[in-house]
Formats: C-alpha cells, structure tokens, sequence
C-alpha cells in the first residue's frame, strides 16, 4: 500500500526536504500551497522534472491554515496517513512587525489543521514543527524537552501554543500528534532573509564584487545550528514510532553569529571585520541569547544522529552561494544586470 503525506509549507527549506525524502521511501505527496501572482515552487520543481505524468509522487493543492473549512475539505480529498504541518510564517523578526497575522498562522493555523484531523480521520498521524525559540530567555543550557519555555517574539508565543495544542489533542483524544522541536537547521535552500543565508549569500557577492558590505544586528547571539535535510529525517522518523511523543532535535553544540560569519568569510580568503558592519536596525525588541539543544532522547529512541556538522553546513552554504554569484557576475558582465552596491538589504 501507497503511504499518503500531506505536508504544509512544501515550498520552505523543509518542505522541500522532506518532500524529495518521502517520495524516495515511496511516499505519494501531497503539498498545501497559497495561491499568489507568482510562482513559489524552485525549491521542488525538479521533483515534477524529475518525474513522469503516469508515475507522478508529487500533487499540489491551494489551501491557507487561514482557512478551517478548506483544510477539513483538503483532509477528505486526501486522506493522508500522516501531516506534516511546516507551514508558517516562520521569520522572528518579521513577527514583530506582524504578529497578528503571524498568530493566525503559526498558533490557529495548527489549531485548524489538528481540529480538520479529528473530523475527518483522528487516526491520521500529526507532526508539528515546533521550534527552539520557544525556550527563549532560556533557564538552563542545553534545552531539553522537560525545559521551560518562555518565548520571546509573536512567533515563539504561536509556537508554544500550537506545541501545547498537539499535546491537548493527543492526550484528550487520543490523536497521534507529536511535536518535533527542532532547533535552527539551514541549508542552501534557506531564505535569503534568515542570518545564515544572509552570511554566505553576501560573503560570495563581496568575493565578486557584487556587493560591499554586509550589515548584521546581534554578533553575539549563539545558536545550535544543524542541516535541514538531517532534520527532516528526524520528522519522519518521529511518525514511525508505536506511541506519540516529542522530541528536541538538535546538534548539541553552539556558535555564534559572528563566529558564523568569520568561518563563512575565512572560506573566501576574505577578512569578514573589513566588510561586516553593525546596524541597530536588526535588533530585535526582545533577544534570544542562546540556544543549545539536549538531542539525547532522540538518539536513543529514534535513532537519530546529525551527519552534517558545523564546518560542513557553512562550506555547504558557501560553494552553493558562490555559484550563484558566479552566475550573477556573468550577466553583471554581459550587462545584463546592475550591480547592487548597497548591502543593507542582505
């Protein structure tokens, strides 16, 4: 028998992970996407290309975690074995500036989803991507999953809630719904707007001469940086287990931003002091220090190990990132594209 996953948020850096990860175990696949003007799809388009119309493992359907009623019709057209609910609107800073939408989405958009479960099939299996920043202004170093959370921007508050909504639904009735709290993982898949692509997405235009500098906000902010791919393994592997529980996914060890940046320059032959620049701008009106996760429960039960350390994801980044500027340099030089001086932007 065809297992049958829905995924929300499939276009992100995960979705389209564990999207090329499911189809590979035999997975048929099935992704929400919001409609808009534009396409959204790069990060998945070569499973379309890389597939054929009678053996398609891929299907796209619109939908919003805005809309109850769409996702309890999508569950039906569907019937998935098991939900992977990425979908949000995912950028800290950004939920700040938006915090009511972000609520929606990321906090009642996991509320929909869990409650479109119960109606339709409560048999289905449920994951949710919680996330490290739910600790916060942690309590103790690493984080575990009996640590306290205290969250400290819209988007962690909305993440502890759905965190708490999955767990409700599971103890009140007795839905298979567990919570993955992953902790940050990044990939040349990773939003030009998240620090990590920010880095070596500048660093690689510098090298070329596409940019000059590079503006960051909180050099010092430390975090448990691991590969996304990784990650999503974990994901599924949290579905396969005989009973639901959570689990923190992490590397176990901490860098901090500036370190980031100096192993990202250093590949470059680059000093990052000449060419990164502080701007208070990128502050953020509460700040998560650190973050460092105890994955020792998910090593042991399911199995699970990182295989991409900390050098190896930032040279990842940085080979990706440097192609990219390659390209660009060429069309700068066939003057069929400007440079873009200003670095503020990255």
């Amino acid at each position: 028998m065809t297992r049958r996953a829905l995924v929300t948020g499939i276009t992100g850096q995960d979705g389209s992970y564990l999207a090329e990860q499911l189809i590979e175990k035999g997975y048929e696949v099935h992704g929400l996407i919001r409609r808009s003007s534009t396409f959204a799809t790069e990060r998945i388009d070569h499973l379309y290309l890389d597939s054929h119309v009678e053996s398609a493992k891929l299907f796209l359907h619109y939908g919003d975690l805005a809309d109850g009623n769409g996702l309890s019709r999508l569950m039906q057209d569907v019937d998935p074995h098991e939900v992977y609910n990425l979908g949000a609107q995912s950028h800290v800073a950004v939920s700040f500036q938006n915090p009511i939408y972000t609520a929606d989405v990321v906090a009642l958009g996991t509320l929909r989803m869990l409650e479109a479960i119960r109606m339709t099939n409560p048999k289905i299996r449920f994951y949710q991507a919680s996330s490290s920043e739910m600790y916060g202004k942690v309590v103790e170093t690493p984080q575990s999953e009996t640590t306290p959370f205290h969250p400290r921007s819209p988007y962690a508050v909305g993440k502890v809630y759905s965190f708490w909504q999955a767990v409700n639904y599971r103890e009140a009735y007795d839905m298979y719904a567990c919570s993955g709290i992953l902790f940050n993982h990044e990939s040349p898949r990773r939003g030009e707007t998240f620090v990590t692509r920010k880095i070596t997405r500048a660093a690689t235009r510098i090298k070329l001469g596409l940019q000059r500098k590079l503006y960051l906000g909180n050099l010092d902010a430390e975090r448990d940086w691991g590969f996304a791919g990784d990650y999503t393994e974990a994901m599924w592997l949290i579905l396969q287990q005989d009973e639901p529980d959570d689990y923190v996914i992490a590397t176990g060890e901490r860098h901090s931003v500036r370190e980031f940046a100096h192993k990202t320059f250093e590949l470059l032959d680059l000093d990052w002091e000449k060419h990164v620049e502080f701007d208070p701008r990128y502050m953020r009106p509460a700040e998560v220090e650190l973050l460092e996760g105890d994955a020792s429960k998910a090593r042991k039960e399911l199995g699970w190990t990182p295989k991409v350390r900390f050098d190896e994801l930032v040279e990842m980044m940085v080979e990706s990132d440097l192609e990219l500027a390659k390209q660009e340099r060429t069309l700068v030089d066939a003057g069929l594209k400007s440079i873009e001086w200003n670095g503020a932007g990255r």
